[in-house]
């Protein structure tokens, strides 16, 4: 995996209202932090992190981060998306060692038309969509491709199917990512066949109201 250079400024103005005087001046406000070190506020041009970031597919970006003079070799652990902008609002940096094996999630990608949906009508379910891997940050994959051409309707594929290399896979094996199901069969009821269910039930009731009336008038009589 490649290393990303970016160019940041340490941040001043720390806070709610800091934050939103970098937003205001075209600034992602950020964090660096990790190895024990005390926290860096930053900031990074919104411009220029949009830029950086077209060249990296998948998650998990690494950054040679340069803050005032001085590189940081860094993860994009998270980022915090605007709903309605979808701008990005913070970054969160982990500052890292390229030769020091981290924890990250991966993306599992499934490829392929599954049989029982192609031949059988069935639906392929995903269940589970990223897994948690141990590895050196420049053997990090963007993503994990799984094939499901052969998956049959009732079939599923599980984390102990995949094939990795150079990467300790952390999640459960046992855990599903996929499953082909049956399509689903809606049964309807004709308005014949809803109309013969009402009668049949209706007896029923205005028997039992019959026999009520006649257990109290035989009552009255004694």
């Amino acid at each position: 995996m490649a290393v990303i250079p970016l160019k940041g400024t340490r941040r001043n103005d720390l806070g709610k209202g800091g934050a939103r005087k970098a937003r205001a001046a075209g600034q992602i406000p950020g964090v660096l932090y990790g190895h024990g070190e005390t926290p860096i506020a930053v900031a990074i041009g919104a411009r220029e992190f949009e830029v950086a970031m077209r060249t990296h597919k998948g998650g998990n970006p690494i950054v040679s981060l340069g803050l005032e003079g001085t590189e940081f070799t860094a993860l994009v652990r998270a980022a915090q998306i605007d709903p309605l902008t979808h701008g990005v609002l913070h970054l969160d940096f982990q500052h890292i060692s390229l030769t020091e094996k981290i924890e990250v999630s991966v993306t599992v990608h499934l490829t392929g038309l599954a049989i029982g949906v192609k031949d059988g009508g069935g639906i392929l379910e995903t269940i589970t969509r990223e897994i948690e891997v141990r590895c050196l940050p420049t053997n990090i994959p963007s993503s994990i491709d799984i094939d499901v051409s052969a998956l049959n309707i009732g079939d599923s594929v599980h984390v102990r199917d995949l094939t990795v290399k150079d990467i300790e896979v952390l999640t459960d094996p046992d855990t599903t990512i996929a499953t082909v199901v049956p399509p689903s069969v809606v049964e309807e009821t004709t308005p014949a066949e809803g109309a013969a269910a009402a009668g049949a039930a209706e007896p029923e009731v205005i028997t039992k109201g019959k026999k009520d009336e006649e257990a109290a008038e035989e009552k009255e009589k004694k």
